[in-house]
């Protein structure tokens, strides 16, 4: 080696600068950078969703005037209640980057029991309603742990459960083949007819408030924590953007709601499940354990995550949401039948999570992809029976919905490889 190759200094490199301090100093325009950088980066968000949503209304709106009403609101917020509990699930199981094929059978099973519990035996109906929930998640974690333990992919057991669970179903129906629910328990918040605070227009108004509060008060602990630690941490004026910005949808969602009927139970219900999954994700170490997992497995071991254990309580937790899903489909009917295991709740769970925003590779992902996706796909629905269009139409619509998810996914997975994020 020459003297002058020992003697010449090594260039200097750069400081790495965090990019939110970056924002902070610049204002809008810092935001506006790392808006663009993200983008660029394939770091979406909910923002592809969002401009469909936009489309979507336009487009059914221009064809058929009624369609932008109130009681398209309330339709989207009542029937996607029981879709959008069965795609929170299976939310957790996609950021491992696995499957659940069994949670629309077994969502059909838990309607069942329940229903044999409550009407055939008598049970106490809030009684009936944990053994319920129980058994799904029991099932879940019965089949988590023959993928985790024993090695079997998760593909394969499940879609066993699809098969298995529903045949459970049809012997606890009988030859009836449905049993009719009673209006009492969980069962009276989830029908069609009960809204929250009987449908009084302050209901709507009082959880906008609760929410804009909620997001206020964690935003500012959140600050204070991280302003102590001495680390980055979102200045009172953004946080105030934000919180205004969910005050105007909030408020405007209530408004809208409650020029029909009000806001339902079941989707209060929903919402409130909602906040917490997405605490338990985000602000929780199982939470992290999760996206870990979903990452990179090897990883996770290294570090001396229980993969095993993680994988089991995920499926057990996709379990007990298909149970509670299959109770809300059954109160759309007041009847537990077999239409509750039908396959299209299963397909249309997983095209919620993956329109909504949730990776189907595993580690990428939030709870509220199945609110927005059940949004695309309710609004897409109550869209195409305005226009009177048969079921094989409709099937085909929602099929390439649920490609062009994909493959946005599947894009953005690519830049983000390219760009060194993945």
């Amino acid at each position: 080696m020459s003297k002058h190759s020992i003697d010449t200094p090594a260039p200097a490199v750069a400081p790495a600068i965090d990019p939110r301090l970056l924002v902070r100093e610049e204002g809008f325009k810092g935001y506006l950078s790392e808006f663009k950088r993200k983008v660029r980066g394939g770091e979406l968000g909910s923002l592809p969703v969002v401009i469909g949503l936009i489309i979507i209304w336009v487009a059914f709106s221009i064809n058929d005037s009624t369609y932008l009403k109130a009681s398209t609101a309330t339709y989207v917020a009542y029937y996607g209640v029981g879709i959008g509990l069965l795609s929170v699930g299976l939310v957790f199981v996609l950021l491992l980057g696995e499957i659940d094929l069994s949670v629309g059978s077994l969502s059909g099973l838990s309607a069942a029991v329940f229903a044999v519990l409550a009407v055939n035996h008598g049970i106490n109906p809030w009684v009936a309603v944990v053994v319920t929930l129980l058994t799904g998640a029991v099932i879940g974690a019965l089949q988590g742990t023959v993928f985790a333990k024993l090695g079997v992919p998760a593909f394969v057991v499940t879609l066993a459960g699809f098969l298995g669970w529903q045949g459970v179903m049809l012997w606890l129906l009988g030859t009836t083949g449905t049993i009719n629910l009673p209006d009492t328990g969980l069962n009276h918040y989830l029908q069609g007819s009960s809204f929250f605070l009987n449908g009084d227009i302050a209901g709507g108004y009082i959880l906008a408030v609760l929410g804009v509060a909620s997001m206020l008060a964690g935003n500012l602990i959140e600050q204070g924590r991280r302003r102590k630690a001495g680390i980055p941490y979102r200045p009172t004026s953004e946080i105030g953007l934000r919180v205004g910005l969910l005050a105007v949808g909030a408020f405007g969602i209530a408004y809208i709601l409650n020029q029909d009927k009000g806001i339902p139970d079941a989707a209060v219900l929903f919402l409130a499940l909602l906040i917490i999954t997405d605490f338990v994700l985000r602000r929780t170490s199982y939470g992290r354990k999760i996206f870990a997992v979903g990452g990179n497995i090897e990883a996770s071991r290294r570090a001396g995550i229980n993969v095993a254990a993680i994988r089991i309580s995920v499926f057990a937790i996709s379990g007990g949401f298909a149970a509670l899903a299959g109770m809300a489909i059954a109160g759309t009917t007041n009847a537990a039948g077999q239409g509750g295991a039908d396959p299209n709740n299963l397909m249309m769970a997983i095209a919620a999570a993956v329109i909504g925003g949730t990776s189907l590779f595993g580690g990428r992902g939030r709870v509220w992809s199945a609110l927005l996706g059940v949004m695309v796909i309710e609004s897409i629905q109550y869209g195409l029976n305005l226009m009177g269009l048969t079921q094989d139409a409709n099937y085909m619509i929602m099929g390439a919905v649920l490609l062009a998810a994909v493959i946005v996914d599947s894009l953005a997975r690519r830049t983000q490889k390219s760009a060194g994020r993945a």
